[in-house]
């Protein structure tokens, strides 16, 4: 989860399977999500990289226990054959490494202890993957030590890494605490890793940068003085955003960072600047940038539902939710955007092609009604990146949470909870906390017609669909 799937994530999404083997990701504890990746690979033939710095996440042991049963079973029960099938990514001493001992697993990659999930791109977490994907690693990291060579600069025009996070740092204390992220085609996946890194670190003690991943573009007018751009260029890929796009931006005093990849390869140097950039800019709003206090808060929540649906056979009641038809309701919420806000969608179901369009499209929505920064987060992954900041940042989100039912099932070997009930846990668990924080929220029931209950969604927010 969070910084343990993410730059894996993106590698594949940038380079593809190369001359290595084709990586799935799965971070989504949503049945169907789970279903679709048994569906995907070949029992037989898959590596199976069981990756958690803690080695405790209940995400990463659920997983675990599902494929581990499923592989032990084809393997006629045998430990040794299973076990030749799985690698440990974890922290040194952790439950993880302790199973994968007992399991018989491939190997074990002990990772340096010190360094934090969300900062490990360039550790064990993602240049175990790389290599699997037939990345050449060596050139990868060979462009991060130079990165990390310019970054000891003590000027800090020369120093790229610095000049970036006090920019950012100044920025938010000042008001443009939106970081929104423009990527070009190629390497679009990395405003998803980038925006884990900056909003868990900065999010906390009631301040906080957040990052605006993927957000439909608009006209500069329908930005608010709350925005910084962050363009990151691919050499020779399609425009990140058309030059009368950026022109406009300027012209109307919204700071612009342009940042260039000379080749895929660069994003070696891209994970150094960043990390770097986002200590500094911690360092700038007075925070800690390497802890994460309030994620705690929502894995002790749903620890708590879990234990009651152990012993009452259900979860307990949740907050009343609105209908996907419940069109004034959902303006009314929506409309409690003011400026310097920001509107938060989460979605706890499986993600889809079909789907997504929809919900950026909400995204796109919300934004012209209200003209406020808008993101977008699939539970419970993004309770490991965004989570922290819409709980320890400030009180400037509007969030609404999207749930559904499932119309079948997968069991958690060894536990008393199914993959359906951890899911509605979650939702629920964070849901709970945003309402501790006093954050401005509502759930909305989409049933088991998830596209048909967005498409009601997004026609209640048509223009001219109802006041502002």
């Amino acid at each position: 989860m969070g910084g343990s799937s993410l730059c894996p994530e993106v590698l594949a999404h940038t380079f593809g399977a190369g001359k290595g083997i084709g990586l799935e990701v799965l971070d989504s504890t949503d049945p169907a999500a789970v279903a679709a990746v048994e569906q995907a690979i070949d029992l037989d033939r898959t590596l199976f990289l069981v990756s958690s710095k803690s080695g405790g996440t209940i995400e990463v042991r659920s997983f675990e226990r599902y494929f581990w049963n499923k592989v032990l079973a084809r393997r006629g029960g045998d430990v040794a054959r299973a076990g030749s099938q799985f690698v440990a990514i974890t922290d040194p001493g952790t439950q993880l490494e302790h199973l994968a001992t007992d399991n018989q697993y491939r190997t074990i990659f002990r990772n340096p202890p010190d360094i934090g999930g969300r900062y490990s791109a360039l550790s064990y977490f993602g240049l175990v993957p790389a290599a699997l994907l037939g990345i050449d690693v060596a050139a990868l990291l060979g462009r991060s030590r130079a990165m990390a060579t310019a970054c000891r600069a003590p000027a800090l025009g020369d120093n790229p890494g610095g000049d970036l996070g006090l920019r950012l740092g100044a920025l938010a204390k000042v008001g443009r605490d939106k970081l929104t992220l423009v990527m070009s085609p190629k390497i679009a996946s990395l405003g998803s890793w980038v925006e884990q890194l900056v909003a868990e670190s900065t999010g906390k003690l009631g301040k906080g940068i957040l990052p605006v991943d993927a957000e439909p573009p608009g006209p500069a007018t329908v930005y608010g003085g709350d925005r910084v751009f962050v363009v990151t260029q691919l050499a020779g890929d399609a425009p990140a955003a058309s030059p009368e796009l950026l022109q406009a931006l300027r012209a109307a005093g919204h700071p612009v960072i342009e940042i260039e990849l000379g080749d895929r390869l660069d994003l070696g140097a891209e994970f150094f600047r960043w990390e770097l950039a986002t200590a500094v800019a911690g360092a700038a709003l007075e925070i800690n940038p390497f802890d994460e206090p309030n994620v705690t808060e929502a894995k002790q929540a749903t620890a708590k539902l879990l234990e009651a649906h152990a012993r009452d056979k259900t979860l307990p009641e949740a907050t009343a939710a609105i209908r996907p038809d419940d069109a004034a309701a959902l303006r009314a919420h929506v409309d409690r955007a003011l400026p310097g806000d920001y509107l938060c969608l989460s979605a706890f179901f499986r993600r889809t092609d079909g789907r997504h369009e929809l919900l950026t499209q909400l995204r796109a929505a919300c934004q012209q009604r209200r003209r406020v920064a808008t993101t977008l987060g699939y539970g419970p992954r993004f309770l490991h990146s965004t989570g922290q900041l819409h709980k320890g940042g400030g009180n400037n989100g509007v969030f609404i949470q999207l749930v559904a039912d499932s119309p079948s099932d997968l069991p958690v070997p060894g536990d008393t909870f199914t993959f359906g009930v951890l899911r509605d846990a979650q939702a629920l668990g964070d849901f709970q906390v945003l309402e501790a924080h006093g954050r401005r929220a509502l759930r909305v029931a989409l049933g088991t017609d998830i596209e048909g209950g967005l498409k009601r969604l997004l026609a209640s927010l048509a223009p001219g669909s109802g006041p502002t």
